[in-house]
């Protein structure tokens, strides 16, 4: 005997939104025509109409289980998951459609409001597609570069120990030609960076304790600095290299600069639409109005952790 399969529940507005979708199959030629987008795949049929992969994907999209843009490959489980709910949504619309339920007023207020957000879904996607481009995203992020503030960005390798006379001891084999890195192996008590040599990558001295800050302040590459006291004990630092703070690249910042730029066109159409529309609020509001979305990302040379990884580079 074949495992029953599980019931899934589904809410009014998902089965008004499945409706929805049906009714607007059966205006295209039968609702069975072309491929709605290019490449498109057909995936499964339903009492004769075809359910294609833009489908599926639309509605992982609609879930969250995907983002937009997001590949969903027709052979994986996720996409067979989905693929079956698609497939339910069709049977319920199409069972409502027997029993005439979208006749009922309340399910036409249901499907009209259905119908209005994936119209207004549409319409953000087809300004953000003009407007979101390869161009744009450059332009955003070319624009930031010039606005950022860059700081000086510090390359050392360190030796914490206990005790004052322990790193007077350290700084003595030092000067007599020792290895740092291997000193710090053998010495240093920093667990984070004692088995890299003691290397703090490359870091800018305002996310690091005020005591580093003082003791690097000109120091030259190549100099040994220290001992001076930190919270873990005594620190020797050696500077390896002194250079700008290198910027976010422009791929590290893409999904940002989106971000923002899709959300600036949402806010200037929506700008426009109430500016020629006339909108009654006739309910008040119990609390204050909400503050509006933060204003652009930044996209400009992002600091250094500050806690740098043993060994870390930009």
């Amino acid at each position: 005997m074949a495992a029953e399969k599980p019931l899934r529940l589904w809410t009014f507005a998902a089965l008004a939104l499945a409706t929805s979708l049906a009714l607007s199959a059966c205006g295209r030629d039968g609702g069975d025509g072309g491929p709605p987008e290019r490449g498109d795949q057909a995936v499964a049929k339903v009492d004769g109409k075809t359910v294609w992969a833009s489908d599926v994907k639309r509605e992982a999209i609609a879930q969250g289980l995907i983002g937009e843009g997001e590949p969903l490959d027709v052979s994986s489980d996720l996409f067979r998951r989905v693929l079956d709910e698609v497939v339910d949504q069709k049977l319920l619309a199409t069972e409502a459609l027997k029993r005439k339920l979208d006749k009922d007023p309340v399910a036409q207020r249901r499907l009209a409001a259905a119908r209005e957000r994936i119209l207004g879904d549409m319409l953000v996607e087809s300004v953000v597609s003009d407007a979101v481009n390869d161009n744009a995203i450059r332009g955003l992020y070319q624009e930031q570069l010039k606005l950022a503030k860059r700081t000086e960005e510090i390359r050392a390798r360190q030796i914490v120990v206990a005790t004052i006379a322990e790193a007077d001891q350290v700084r003595k084999l030092l000067a007599s030609g020792a290895s740092f890195e291997a000193l710090a192996m053998e010495r240093s008590t920093d667990a984070a960076t004692r088995f890299n040599g003691g290397d703090l990558g490359y870091f800018t001295t305002d996310v690091m304790p005020e005591a580093y800050d003082a003791a690097l302040k000109g120091a030259a590459p190549g100099s040994i600095v220290g001992p001076f006291q930190v919270e873990a004990g005594w620190a020797l630092v050696k500077v390896e290299d002194r250079r700008d703070e290198q910027p976010i690249s422009l791929e590290e910042a893409r999904p940002q600069i989106v971000r923002f730029l899709t959300y600036d066109q949402i806010r200037d159409l929506l700008e426009k639409l109430r500016s020629r529309s006339k909108v009654q609020v006739l309910v008040k509001a119990d609390g204050p109005r909400p503050p509006p979305p933060a204003d652009a990302p930044k996209v400009a040379p992002q600091p250094a952790p500050a806690a740098p990884a043993a060994g870390a580079t930009k």
